[in-house]
């Protein structure tokens, strides 16, 4: 079977990425405090968690509400690589990614077999058996958890004295993720992907192989959710299973995703820059986790775009555009 003609991203869309792109590469010119700069580096460390996600829930159409999994994989690995046999946290990443990698083909070989809500509540379960490992093993620093030293510091070990550095890791690692989302949703991939998630009975019916492409969006999604789990290893200096294997962390990978707009390259940034900023608005105004506040704002906002807009904030941008355009065509006053 031929592959069909490659995607072509429109002038609109060329011109909106590369805005955002020169408004990142800007922001720390105009930012003059540590507290403004660490919610800069969240926003864009939450994106890149959304955009990864986004390969398997957005393009497949196969929500897993396990991907902390991953996370805390590579953030474990990198971190045991380096206090244990002095490995450089630059490969302690990508074998994190590897590591993470491969565990996806035992999670897919579980949950693929599940459709729908039982695939969801499936990636959980394997999700919280990670958890549960992580937990109890003392080689892992058990409940206990891990700190990394600062025994050496500068770009070749990825630990710094301030907050700017971290901003460039986060903001490449992101840049690097969407790249890459790009490449396979310009591919005969992508078109897989969609034809899985959309009519999965007419996909296999022309020869896709489902499993084979499931399984490489999971793999792909979980290589990269690793890379960020070791980026926030060597940025928080410490973890432990609460902060890095969560089902909480799992959920907001896909409300990212979910609210921005799935299935597209800039609906997981738009999501993170609306979301991380409640968050860390409420906790700034309430103190400690936010009192709870930002959970229910985020319940809020997940059931208004839900009933209202399906297809997330970038979703609505789109509906308003058209409806703007019709009425422009139509002489009438555009509002």
């Amino acid at each position: 079977m031929m592959p069909p003609a490659r995607y072509a991203p429109s002038r609109r869309t060329y011109w909106f990425g590369t805005a955002l792109v020169l408004v990142a590469l800007l922001a720390p010119m105009f930012v003059d405090n540590a507290a403004s700069l660490n919610l800069l580096i969240l926003v864009l460390m939450g994106a890149q968690l959304g955009v990864a996600w986004n390969l398997l829930g957005g393009y497949a159409g196969q929500v897993s509400l396990g991907h902390a999994a991953f996370y805390g994989v590579g953030a474990y690995a990198s971190t045991l690589l380096l206090l244990n046999f002095g490995v450089n946290p630059w490969l302690g990443m990508l074998v994190g990614g590897l590591i993470a990698a491969v565990l996806s083909l035992a999670f897919g070989w579980s949950c693929f077999r599940l459709k729908g809500h039982y695939f969801a509540m499936a990636t959980i379960a394997v999700a919280e058996i990670v958890q549960i490992v992580f937990t109890n093993w003392e080689y892992a620093g058990a409940a206990v958890g891990l700190t990394v030293p600062m025994t050496h510091e500068g770009w070749a070990w990825m630990v710094f004295a301030d907050k700017l550095p971290y901003y460039w890791l986060a903001l490449a690692l992101l840049l690097l993720t969407l790249a890459a989302t790009a490449l396979v949703e310009r591919s005969y991939v992508g078109y897989y992907l969609r034809a899985i998630k959309d009519e999965p009975d007419a996909a296999r019916s022309i020869g896709i192989n489902i499993a084979r492409y499931k399984q490489v969006a999971l793999s792909l999604s979980a290589f990269f959710t690793a890379l960020g789990g070791s980026l926030y290893a060597q940025k928080e200096l410490y973890i432990d299973p609460g902060s890095v294997l969560s089902t909480a962390l799992s959920i907001k990978m896909a409300l990212v995703a979910i609210l921005g707009g799935i299935g597209t390259l800039a609906g997981p940034v738009v999501g993170a820059i609306v979301l991380t900023t409640i968050e860390e608005l409420t906790r700034a105004a309430f103190g400690g986790s936010g009192r709870g506040t930002d959970t229910v704002i985020y319940a809020g906002l997940i059931v208004a775009i839900a009933v209202f807009y399906p297809s997330g904030l970038i979703g609505w941008y789109r509906g308003w555009r058209s409806r703007r355009s019709a009425v422009a065509a139509r002489g009438e006053v555009v509002r």
